[in-house]
């Protein structure tokens, strides 16, 4: 199973911006669906975006319009691009793969003025 270590989150204010990577352990070109997911602590894991190959994309609820997901399969990588950022999308982030591979670390976000 491929293994995913996440990166680029940290400290915005409201209405900035973030890129998030997602690197895997193996090729990822051949996993058909990935996608990020986030959690507040005391909450269950969520599903943002969903990529399906390399041109399908969907997103749930406020990440649409402000959240694009896409992937580079030749550097085993998965981005979000987060922008328009709210204080409600605080929570650590995830990536995986669809079946799920084991969860990451995640990456912190925090949006706060």
């Amino acid at each position: 199973q491929v293994q995913f270590v996440e990166s680029g989150g940290g400290l915005v204010r409201p209405g900035g911006s973030l890129k998030l990577s997602c690197v895997g352990s193996g090729d990822i070109s051949t996993i058909y669906t990935m996608g990020w997911y986030r959690q507040v602590p005391g909450r269950h894991r969520e599903l943002v975006a969903l990529i399906y190959g390399t041109t399908q994309k969907t997103y749930e609820g406020s990440a649409e319009g402000r959240f694009t997901i896409d992937r580079d399969n030749s550097a085993n990588t998965l981005f979000l691009q987060m922008n328009q950022l709210e204080p409600e999308d605080t929570a650590v982030y995830y990536c995986n793969s669809v079946p799920y591979s084991p969860w990451g670390q995640g990456t912190p976000v925090t949006v706060s003025s």
